[in-house]
């Protein structure tokens, strides 16, 4: 007896010994369980963040064409052909780039208005006003028409 339960140790210890290297399959299951969450939670803070850093991309331009714009008039007498201008072209052409949708530009001869989406929704409109305006609307027609103002 004493002979078997000796020869069941070896085994046992032996075959313990064999297997209690490494890990299960359901400990390594729950590990890259969690490191997926917290992958998937790090995602999409930094598409979030990525919009916000575009959509201040977009009012930066939008200012920028705000500002462009008094030189114009300044030059000119008149905001005519201004948004045919290279002063409005160039920071246009950077909006569509980042991902912003274009872009109304609507002129008289004593007034303009420039509006764009935002990536987090809503759009951003400049006039020749100075007026700045972050609206909820998804629709730069409606918050930047023919009359060249923002609404």
């Amino acid at each position: 007896m004493n002979l078997t339960t000796e020869l069941m140790k070896k085994l046992f210890t032996s075959y313990y010994k064999k297997n209690s290297a490494g890990f299960t399959i359901v400990e390594l299951l729950i590990a890259i369980a969690i490191i997926a969450v917290l992958t998937a939670i790090v995602l999409f803070n930094v598409t979030a963040w990525i919009n916000q850093s575009k959509d201040a991309s977009i009012q930066g331009n939008l200012s920028s064409i705000l500002i462009n714009s008094s030189k114009y008039m300044d030059a000119n007498s008149s905001y005519a052909n201004f948004c045919t201008d290279p002063q409005y072209t160039t920071p246009s052409a950077a909006i569509t780039a980042i991902g912003g949708t274009t872009q109304s530009c609507n002129v008289t001869n004593i007034a303009f208005c420039a509006c764009s989406t935002l990536k987090a929704g809503g759009v951003f409109c400049v006039d020749s006003t100075g007026a700045k305006k972050n609206v909820p609307s998804t629709d730069c027609a409606t918050e930047c028409p023919a009359t060249a103002a923002c609404l």
